[in-house]
């Protein structure tokens, strides 16, 4: 790569960041360069800068933009065997505190906290539960907010719990009341957000790290991991792993689920 094509991406790293506060160059290069200067080669753009201008002046080319770069992919029930772990094993267990607090750590259109909801609702009767929800995109927090799926996202989600904790609207379903006051939905990144040291007993953030690079998603880990009370629980995606969790005070009790000390 010439100093050029660098300079090329940084700078529009830059622009980028003040535009929104979305850092690129905290994530794998490789893969994130890649996707921007495919986005742009196909409208014609083979300098990262010479589309600076057009990102401050057109919204509609921003949002377009962050739609390719920011990972929204999802679904409720999304991979099931760890909804069956932490309906049958984790929420029993964590019952016993009298209340759960949980942060589902870039939640996207919020399909990973409904489903969280769900089970709680099932698991915990009587308890206070509160989920809370942040991602970077301002306009997947809106979403969720909402709490409107469409049938594509309810495609793995099983028809009985559905019928519990979701009602039927037009072309797809809406979370219920109950569910929707157990959560709440901020834009956060989770490069900066630090919570403090213990306030959370269950901490979902899976599927999210495997774009970072390493230095940067083993500081998240480690922060992650201080925001959990002893006896809390994190849960990683099925193609994530955290280097060293002895370190961090976790120990692994099911396949890409840690407990702290």
């Amino acid at each position: 790569m010439t100093l050029t094509a660098v300079d090329d991406y940084v700078e529009f790293c830059v622009a980028l960041r003040k535009l929104t506060g979305i850092d690129l160059t905290q994530y794998k290069r490789p893969q994130m360069e890649r996707r921007l200067r495919t986005f742009y080669a196909n409208r014609g753009v083979t300098r990262l800068t010479d589309a600076i201008p057009r990102l401050r002046a057109d919204p509609a080319h921003l949002e377009e933009l962050l739609d390719r770069i920011t990972i929204n992919v999802s679904q409720l029930w999304r991979n099931p065997e760890q909804w069956d772990v932490i309906h049958q094993r984790l929420l029993p267990e964590l019952a016993e505190a009298g209340q759960l607090r949980a942060w589902s750590a870039g939640c996207s259109y919020g399909a990973e906290a409904y489903t969280l909801a769900t089970l709680c609702h099932l698991a915990l009767p009587g308890r206070r539960v509160t989920i809370q929800g942040t991602d970077i995109d301002k306009r997947m927090v809106e979403r969720a907010r909402l709490g409107v799926f469409s049938e594509e996202d309810a495609r793995s989600a099983p028809q009985e719990l559905m019928n519990i904790g979701f009602e039927r609207v037009p072309d797809g379903w809406r979370a219920k009341m109950n569910l929707r006051s157990m959560t709440r939905f901020d834009v956060g990144d989770l490069l900066r957000t630090q919570p403090r040291p213990g306030s959370f007993d269950l901490i979902l953030c899976r599927n999210t790290v495997i774009y970072f690079a390493e230095p940067i998603r083993d500081e998240l880990h480690g922060r992650l991991a201080e925001a959990l009370r002893p006896g809390g629980y994190l849960v990683i995606g099925s193609t994530e792993r955290v280097a060293q969790p002895s370190a961090l005070g976790l120990t692994m009790q099911h396949p890409f689920i840690y407990r702290k000390a």
